[in-house]
């Protein structure tokens, strides 16, 4: 007598507990999949990918912290699960999803809909591995990031920024800026007279910034072009950039290309 087939291990993640909701529900119709872990952010869900070790994982893209494309990207150098993508984006990134061979859902989507990518999901979970996961998903987020900087050079940059304390507002201009740093749902800006604490996600940060000054070089990064005086590609395909004043921050690999093009 054969024994049963494995039952494929799927994460999900959404912030919205609707959301959450529809998905736990057509999840428990399959038979064939297990929810191992069930997120409410972008954070959750990295640190449930690296816990449970999933076949399958279902991402909204926007969510507060980390969206579903920086959790991608944080998960990066990791064994990487096959992913669905929960988005309302518009067909031009839709379009990218098609092209690097990634699943994903159009909101608001219907249950025969998610039917047919979780089992492309599954299908692709049984026969693809690691590396080719990988590769397609970095060449996704290439992608995407190109169309994010060429969004961003349409609209006007913000040349000051306002943190808000009790009783006080500390106001930054851009020009100071150095680099930025992530710190979960907060940015840390490290600047020419000191570091300051801001609650903005480095997503929602890096539209606002003049794109002709600042580069997203990774999850965790965004530098002054000005302050960047070395780039180093390194093994695996990413790489660190020297700042002016000796600090080494990441490159990711999905970013490389666009990091050596704005570098020259």
């Amino acid at each position: 007598m054969s024994e049963p087939a494995r039952k494929l291990r799927v994460v999900f993640a959404d912030d919205e507990p609707l959301g959450r909701a529809t998905v736990r529900t057509l999840l428990e119709r399959d038979p064939g999949v297990e929810v191992v872990a069930e997120c409410k952010n972008g954070v959750e869900a990295v640190a449930a990918v690296r816990r449970e070790r999933p076949d399958i994982l279902i991402l909204d893209i926007e969510m507060p912290g980390l969206s579903g494309l920086e959790v991608v990207e944080e998960l990066e150098d990791d064994e990487p699960p096959v992913v669905v993508f929960a988005t309302a984006y518009d067909h031009y990134a839709v379009h990218a999803f098609d092209v690097h061979a990634v699943d994903y859902l159009l909101k608001p989507f219907d249950d025969e809909r998610f039917a047919t990518a979780l089992g492309r999901a599954k299908e692709r979970a049984s026969r693809e591995n690691g590396a080719t996961l990988r590769e397609r998903l970095s060449d996704l987020l290439e992608t995407l990031t190109e169309r994010q900087a060429a969004t961003a050079r349409r609209e006007p940059a913000t040349t000051r920024l306002s943190i808000h304390r009790e009783g006080r507002v500390d106001l930054i201009d851009t020009a100071d800026l150095v680099w930025v740093e992530a710190q979960d749902q907060y940015v840390m800006l490290h600047t020419r007279r000191g570091d300051f604490l801001m609650r903005e996600s480095m997503g929602k940060l890096e539209q606002t910034l003049d794109p002709a000054r600042f580069l997203r070089t990774h999850r965790s990064a965004i530098v002054a072009l000005d302050q960047v005086r070395t780039l180093e590609r390194q093994s695996g395909g990413v790489g660190r950039v020297q700042l002016a004043n000796g600090l080494w921050l990441p490159v990711s690999r999905s970013r490389m290309s666009t990091v050596r093009a704005h570098l020259g």
